[in-house]
């Protein structure tokens, strides 16, 4: 066989294989509201029941509207990436990452929070003005891929016994979806969850196991800016494991520009009695890094610490 066949056969077996990640049409079935600052948007279509999701934390990427105001049209098959970045910044579709809530395959239904900030940007315009019927694209994982795509960071290790949870409202659909899981465990372990929000009226009844306390912190009430609260949860009221003195060291973590970057490290332990799991705004996030790992001498494999976003950027 010739190398043009050789390179041919790979390419069809390529091809032909299924990718972990998919894009699907979805529609907007209705719209629920959780509370002033949270929404919850139930999609539906045909395309739904091709999707899986394998983490309460799974992330996705939702195409919206463009400047010009037409609905997301890329191409399911073939290269959609490509094909976007072919188009004139007028007809791009905005791309935003949002965490599957419930995903429902058999009644062909996905769940998306939103978080609801006024006309801020391409998403949240959509969100404020959107009615059943309104379609956008999702890219989300495959089920007819069988092996695991990621796109998630919930990863208790084995053995875990304490689990803490940090995030602001941003991070509220995955803490929710977590706390849901753990719940119908049987053996589940101590956990401790913060959740910053904005007013006590965002504060939502939740699905938790006895082992479980759930901390809410609206800002109107603390009269703290985004992400006191989260910093103040690590610092002051969460209870962390003891370390002894001689470990506690100023370890170099690496510096990160804000602007460009977000803080992104995942616990790597593949045993251990605690376990952390941080989301919010980046710069609470590194606050707590910051504590965590310089003052307290946390383990740091244990540690799962994300940006979900940083105040004052838009980040795809």
């Amino acid at each position: 066989m010739s190398a043009a066949a050789t390179l041919v056969n790979h390419l069809r077996k390529r091809l032909s294989k299924p990718s972990g990640y998919q894009l699907f049409d979805i529609q907007l079935k209705q719209r629920i509201a959780l509370s002033p600052t949270l929404t919850r948007f139930v999609f539906n279509g045909k395309d739904v029941p091709l999707m899986r999701t394998l983490a309460p934390d799974q992330r996705v990427k939702l195409f919206f509207p463009s400047a010009s105001g037409a609905p997301p049209q890329l191409p399911k098959h073939g290269d959609w990436q490509a094909a976007r970045r072919g188009l004139s910044p007028e007809q791009t579709p905005a791309m935003r990452t949002y965490t599957i809530r419930d995903l429902r395959p058999d009644t062909g239904e996905l769940d998306i929070d939103f978080v609801l900030h006024g006309e801020t940007g391409p998403a949240s315009r959509w969100a404020v003005h959107a009615t059943p019927g309104d379609c956008l694209q999702i890219v989300a994982p495959n089920a007819a891929y069988r092996d695991d795509p990621g796109g998630y960071e919930w990863l208790p290790p084995q053995g875990v016994r304490n689990v803490l949870l940090i995030g602001d409202e941003t991070a509220l659909p995955a803490i929710a979806g977590i706390l849901q899981q753990l719940a119908g465990q049987p053996d589940a372990p101590q956990v401790q969850a913060f959740i910053e929000v904005p007013e006590e009226s965002d504060c939502l009844p939740l699905i938790c196991g006895l082992n479980t306390k759930v901390h809410w912190m609206p800002r109107a009430s603390l009269s703290q800016p985004h992400g006191a609260g989260m910093i103040m949860a690590a610092r002051e009221l969460a209870s962390l494991p003891p370390t002894p003195e001689q470990i506690r060291s100023a370890i170099a973590l690496d510096v990160l520009d804000l602007d460009t970057q977000r803080p992104w490290e995942l616990a790597s332990a593949k045993q251990s009695e605690f376990y952390a799991w941080v989301a919010g705004e980046s710069s609470a996030v590194m606050a707590i890094r910051s504590f965590f790992i310089n003052d307290l001498g946390l383990d740091r494999k244990g540690l799962t610490l994300m940006g979900y976003w940083k105040r004052g950027r838009s980040l795809e």
